[in-house]
């Protein structure tokens, strides 16, 4: 990494979208359940969205560039999860107090002014996750700020918003999506472009996390909390980078971004130079009807084209690496993979791997009026894909001449670059939303939240008196277990101490056995350890109970039946003792044990023993 005064050098700009989910009862705008049941699947619900002009007269880049693709959307839907109104055939209802009162405190604790009423808007969604077109959305807070390592960074805006639907699949021709998901309680909290590294972009949202874990029921999890990243350099574009789950390589995806712009910047002046220009699509089918490139030949012979443009002026530009293992012509590429397309083929590439002979390769560029200084482009496959692939492949090579485009990548973190999703959507994508009256703002309830802001001063100190173990004290202090972490010792009364190894070291060693432990919901959570408070279990039988990703209260307790895990304790515990009688105590403790670990508390029986540590 480097230092600080060469981001700034590069005109480095950096914000943050923190997306978390609330754990309420109900959904925002309706009275179904956000928790992500398993449930056989009611039916499937169809939609087609076409782009349309907004007031201004003017279609969006992005809309429309979604829009051609000319896609299905296919919409799951559940009984309990799902209802009329996450389906667009029904006006919401009211909007979940629960959900604003955590919104509202997360505002507080975040120093930002709240309006004196709230209006809920429509923004426009254009990748077809909300049957509606649209996300429901309220400004909750504006002009606050957090502190991160003594630098105060500004948050414009906290929005209350509805989740989107999950995806299952996508290809060409339709999407899939689950609506359970949809309309889940969900705060968005965007910084200023005010972050000045990529790692104090990781610091800076992994402070937020730590508040919102903090202040506010959030749910925990997989997916449950998002963070987007927009990174812009002097005279690059502003990229938006989604689906940062480990924050880990957050800095190390920044820092490959910088240099994919770095390098388009490269790329743009050498196309400047040169003069070059983007050429019409030409029909090759006729040429290369009979070639022996398999990919051609099994597109041809199911009744596919061949299209092919000369894009002059770019000869050895395409085949130019802009991030490991990803060059221009990866990037154009991606775009035509939208049309449902398997990629491009391209000039600066090994021809003759792919089976084409010199005579076809002298065909082509005679027909698409190659000369010395120029490259080309081919895709194959069905008339109108291979059609809409080209046109989608022409238009990012255009781009190339004169800009870095805006556009929503998505964060690779297994290859640490960015990959293209879409166009970055425009400003103009909010109006409002008619079915939902104004929401007066209770000034009272708001100055309570504002006095109790959390200090992580001091709840760093009451970790540490609690959990007694100063690196465990603070490594649940980043945890997003935190939030359990409190309910459970708050609601229980079971010992920080025992509480703290085993949601931070008993659930990672479930986890790397393949167990969805994170898949238990709060709920089972605690319950476990309130069995454990009432002696009905024990540490070790907590493990045993967790493998099996009790779901409920009354799944708890069955599986302490059903699993043999009683505890054994008082006067059934000296009653055990008898049958171990004749023994030396380090006999009995080291035999009882091993045949009642589960059960039997090793700490209860030293101290019937008195066996000391």
């Amino acid at each position: 990494m480097q230092d600080e005064h060469y981001y700034k050098q590069l005109g480095f700009k950096c914000g943050l979208e923190i997306h978390q989910r609330l754990d309420t009862a109900e959904k925002l705008f309706c009275s179904c359940s956000p928790r992500l049941e398993e449930e056989p699947m009611l039916g499937n619900v169809e939609r087609r969205q076409r782009a349309v002009a907004g007031e201004l007269g003017k279609v969006d880049w992005a809309t429309q560039f979604e829009g051609s693709k000319g896609r299905k959307f296919v919409y799951q839907v559940y009984r309990s999860t799902v209802c009329l109104v996450d389906i667009d055939e029904e006006p919401p209802h009211d909007l979940n107090n629960e959900a604003l009162d955590i919104a509202l405190k997360i505002a507080a604790n975040l120093h930002a002014h709240v309006p004196d009423e709230l209006e809920v808007m429509r923004k426009v969604v254009i990748d077809g996750s909300d049957p509606s077109a649209f996300q429901r959305t309220l400004l909750v807070g504006y002009d606050g700020y957090i502190e991160v390592n003594g630098k105060r960074i500004s948050i414009p805006s906290i929005f209350l918003e509805e989740e989107s639907s999950g995806i299952v699949s996508s290809d060409s021709e339709k999407v899939v999506y689950d609506v359970r998901r949809l309309g889940i309680p969900l705060i968005e909290i965007d910084t200023a472009p005010e972050i000045s590294s990529p790692e104090e972009a990781k610091e800076a949202a992994q402070a937020i996390g730590l508040l919102l874990r903090l202040v506010g029921k959030v749910q925990r999890g997989i997916g449950t909390i998002r963070q987007d990243v927009n990174v812009s350099i002097a005279k690059g574009a502003r990229v938006e980078i989604k689906g940062f789950q480990d924050l880990d390589t957050m800095p190390e995806i920044i820092e490959s971004e910088i240099d994919r712009q770095l390098n388009l910047l490269k790329i743009r002046d050498s196309l400047q130079e040169r003069k070059a220009e983007v050429g019409k699509p030409v029909d090759l089918t006729s040429i290369l009807k009979s070639t022996a490139v398999r990919l051609i030949k099994n597109s041809v012979d199911a009744g596919g084209i061949v299209l092919g443009a000369r894009l002059k002026g770019f000869k050895g530009l395409l085949g130019f690496e802009i991030n490991k293992n990803r060059r221009l012509g990866t990037e154009i590429s991606e775009y035509a993979k939208l049309a449902g397309i398997g990629g491009i083929i391209h000039s600066d590439e090994d021809l003759a791997h792919y089976g084409f002979s010199k005579e076809e390769i002298d065909q082509v560029a005679k027909a698409l009026g190659v000369k010395e200084n120029d490259a080309f482009i081919l895709i194959s496959g069905p008339r109108e894909q291979c059609t809409l692939a080209m046109k989608f492949a022409l238009e990012r090579a255009s781009r190339a001449i004169y800009e870095v485009p805006k556009e929503t990548r998505a964060a690779d973190t297994k290859n640490l670059v960015t990959k293209f999703l879409r166009p970055l959507p425009g400003g103009s994508r909010m109006y409002p939303e008619t079915d939902i009256r104004p929401i007066a703002v209770d000034r009272k309830k708001f100055g309570e939240y504002e006095k109790g802001v959390v200090s992580i001063a001091k709840v760093r100190s009451e970790l540490l008196k609690e959990i007694e173990n100063p690196d465990l004290a603070e490594q649940m202090l980043w945890s997003p277990l935190l939030s359990l972490y409190n309910e459970i010792v708050g609601k229980t009364g079971v010992p920080g101490y025992v509480v703290a190894p085993i949601l931070l070291e008993k659930l990672t060693e479930l986890r790397r056995q393949g167990i969805d432990v994170d898949s238990i919901p709060n709920e089972a959570m605690l319950a476990v350890f309130e069995e454990y408070k009432a002696n009905a279990v024990t540490k070790t039988g907590i493990e045993e109970l967790l493998k099996h990703k009790p779901k409920s209260r009354a799944d708890v307790q069955r599986l302490i039946r059903e699993l043999g895990l009683e505890r054994i304790t008082g006067k059934r515990l000296e009653a055990l003792l008898k049958e171990f009688e004749g023994k030396s105590k380090e006999e009995m403790l080291r035999e009882i044990m091993s045949k009642y670990r589960l059960n039997v508390d090793g700490n209860e029986l030293k101290a019937l023993l008195s066996i000391k540590e």
